[in-house]
């Protein structure tokens, strides 16, 4: 139930290390995760619990309204793709107030959406011991553009019966070692260069 939170720390704990180690001058520092987000598509299955989009930018906004009185730059890392919305409105109005806040997300190029082959594999490298191996199952593995306008509509589970996007079977430690270093070098890349687009994501 902490998938998304669980690797969105770990890599932001690497790209503190990352940065850190860079450029020992400037003081990083990591909060504690915002563990709960804008899920609804998810809740056609038990252990789903969604704050929706409008209190999830409220809260970003609070939040970075009140961490910009001391810090001088502020970044949202994300794990969750149905935060975006939120993410994007909320840190275009922290912009737009002249705070200096962005937001960029956990990428893996080429990853499946939900539970697939990507998140397995990383959870695999990162927490072994949370993957039970013995009930992976594939789900539906159409590109997310093909599914889009069913997701919108339904759900998740108006096209995979499982709450699957992906093949997590194909997962393996190795993979996630290796999608997890892409997704670091990513985040320490577009920080470093801290340059957002319209909506406050970091290119």
């Amino acid at each position: 139930m902490d998938t998304d939170t669980r690797i969105a720390g770990a890599v932001a704990r690497a790209v503190i290390e990352r940065l850190t180690a860079a450029d020992g001058d400037t003081r990083w520092l990591l909060a504690p995760p915002i563990c709960y987000g804008a899920s609804g598509e998810h809740e056609g299955f038990p252990g789903t619990v969604s704050v929706g989009t409008p209190a999830l930018r409220l809260w970003l906004v609070e939040y970075g309204r009140s961490a910009a009185n001391w810090a001088s730059r502020l970044v949202f890392l994300n794990g969750h793709g149905g935060n975006v919305e939120a993410l994007a409105a909320a840190t275009a109005l922290l912009r737009y107030e002249n705070r200096d806040a962005a937001w960029l997300s956990c990428l893996a190029a080429g990853g499946d959406a939900h539970a697939g082959h990507t998140e397995t594999s990383v959870l695999l490298h990162l927490s072994p011991e949370v993957v039970s191996t013995e009930h992976v199952l594939p789900g539906n593995s159409a590109p997310l553009a093909e599914l889009m306008p069913q997701l919108r509509a339904g759900g998740v589970a108006a096209v995979s019966e499982v709450g699957i996007l992906g093949d997590p079977t194909t997962a393996t430690a190795a993979a996630g070692a290796r999608i997890f270093a892409d997704m670091v070098d990513d985040c320490v890349e577009r920080i470093t260069r801290w340059t957002a687009n319209r909506d406050g994501m970091l290119t």
